[in-house]
C-alpha cells in the first residue's frame, strides 16, 4: 500500500502473511496431547490445567511480541525515515532515523538455504567519515516482500532522496 502525502512525503506499508490456523492448531494439539499423556501417567488434573494455561500465555506472548501484521515506512524528505511495525495484538514499535544520517537506501541480496533473498536496507553514514557506511538497517524483515514490491518502495525512496540532494544546490 502506498500513500503520497506530498511531493517529499510518502508512506509505504507492507502486510505480513496471516497467522496460519493450521500451524496454530498443530502446536496447540501437540501440547495438549502431551499433557493428556502426562495426565494418564500421573493421574494429576493439574497437568491439564497447566497445559491450557501455558498454551494461552504462549499465544498471548506470540501475538504481542512476535507476530507482526504490518510494517510501514514513512519517508519525509526534510526530516527522516520512520519505520513502524504493527503487531497482531495492536502494539506498535516505531524507529526514527534522521535524514542527515541516511546515506542511501538500497536493495541487497543474500543467499539463504540455497535461495536468493532480496531485502531493502537503509545505509547510515559514518559521522566521522561521510563517505563510509556506519550501519546497515534492514527493512521489512517480517513481511519479506517480493522483489517487485521492494523495487517500487526503493524507487519511491530514491525519488525523495534525490529531491533532498538537489534542494540545497538550487537555493
Amino acid at each position: 500500500r502506498r500513500r503520497q502525502h506530498s511531493a517529499s512525503c510518502r508512506e509505504l506499508a507492507v502486510r505480513c502473511p496471516r497467522l496460519q490456523l493450521r500451524s496454530l492448531s498443530a502446536v496447540t494439539s501437540a501440547v495438549w496431547l502431551a499433557a493428556y499423556g502426562l495426565f494418564v501417567l500421573s493421574e494429576n488434573s493439574m497437568v491439564l490445567s497447566a497445559a491450557i494455561f501455558i498454551t494461552l500465555i504462549g499465544l498471548i506472548i506470540y501475538l504481542h511480541f512476535v507476530k507482526i501484521d504490518q510494517e510501514s515506512l514513512l519517508v519525509i524528505g526534510s526530516l527522516g525515515i520512520q519505520v513502524t511495525s504493527s503487531y497482531a495484538s495492536g502494539k506498535e514499535s516505531t524507529t526514527f532515523i534522521e535524514m542527515g544520517q541516511v546515506k542511501d537506501v538500497v536493495i541487497n541480496e543474500a543467499i539463504h538455504m540455497q535461495k536468493v533473498i532480496y531485502y531493502l536496507c537503509i545505509l547510515l553514514q559514518d559521522p566521522g567519515d561521510p563517505q563510509r557506511v556506519s550501519e546497515v538497517v534492514p527493512l521489512f524483515q517480517s513481511s519479506k516482500p517480493r522483489l517487485d514490491c521492494l523495487i517500487e518502495v526503493y524507487k519511491s525512496c530514491q525519488e525523495i532522496l534525490e529531491q533532498r540532494k538537489t534542494a540545497p544546490q538550487s537555493s
